[in-house]
């Protein structure tokens, strides 16, 4: 009976010293990821038609009036 626990006792602690070998790690933590959400107030919503209004002002004066130059 004796042997029996001291026997069950010694595979016990074996058992236990892979577990303890390295001793203890720093756990790996993932990062934390934080999500901004946008404002969506109508602060910039004028920029965009703005911009439109801009780019078709600068093509209706680029375009001429369909005049040709004779350069003979």
């Amino acid at each position: 009976m004796i042997r029996t626990l001291l026997a069950s006792a010694a595979i016990a602690g074996f058992a236990m010293l892979p577990a303890n070998a390295g001793g203890l790690a720093e756990p790996v933590m993932e990062p934390e990821i934080i999500v901004e959400e946008t404002a969506t107030g109508t602060g910039g919503g004028w920029v965009v038609p703005l911009i439109l209004i801009a780019l078709v002002a600068a093509v209706a004066s680029s375009s001429g009036g369909g005049e040709t130059t004779n350069l003979e």
